[in-house]
């Protein structure tokens, strides 16, 4: 929060904001993850089939009807979760427990070290794959990255969830984060 303090008081006073080389993790980004973020801001699409995509709708925009008691945004957002989620080869119900953790499915949620949105996507990798008008605060936007980055970690561990979790959060050896996103998928959104 301070940080965020400090960096509207020196654009409102006339100076710069911080270069993306300030952001935490900037010096470690790995240029495949780069690639795969870049070809998957490329591509859209949707579900296969008229039923599966009914059931899966009507069952989840229950679950999620406290967190987002308007009817049209609950059945969009599922929609487009369901989509990036698929796209990337993780589970939708997966990633709506990351989000509930992440943002508490706040799309504009920013958190202290500056990631953005439902999936808390760090804004260097707008730069870093090319993109730098993408808006964070864009619903596809953000499941696209965060969904494509959770992937490669999925990938990268070899199926290894627990590890997984704690990379997307950067909590790498600590098990606090994977607990809590075990704790909101079987609670809310195990599959049926």
């Amino acid at each position: 929060m301070q940080r965020l303090i400090a960096v509207w008081l020196i654009c409102a006073l006339g100076g710069t904001a911080p270069t993306l080389a300030d952001e935490p993790g900037r010096d470690r980004v790995n240029p495949e993850l780069r690639a795969l973020l870049k070809q998957a801001a490329n591509q859209a699409g949707g579900f296969n089939d008229p039923f599966d995509a009914e059931v899966w709708l009507t069952d989840m925009s229950g679950r999620l009807a406290r967190k987002i008691p308007d009817d049209r945004a609950r059945v969009e957002l599922l929609k487009h979760v369901h989509y990036e989620a698929t796209r990337a080869g993780v589970k939708p119900e997966l990633v709506l427990a990351v989000i509930e953790v992440e943002s508490d499915f706040d799309p504009y949620a920013i958190s202290r070290a500056g990631a953005r949105g439902l999936m808390q996507v760090m804004p260097f990798w707008r730069e870093e794959i090319g993109r730098p008008g993408d808006s964070l605060f864009r619903v596809q936007t953000n499941l696209r990255y965060g969904c494509t980055i959770l992937k490669y970690y999925l990938d990268k561990e070899a199926g290894d969830l627990t590890r997984a979790l704690a990379r997307y959060n950067g909590s790498v050896g600590r098990w606090a984060y994977p607990k809590k996103v075990y704790q909101a998928f079987n609670r809310r959104w195990y599959p049926q």
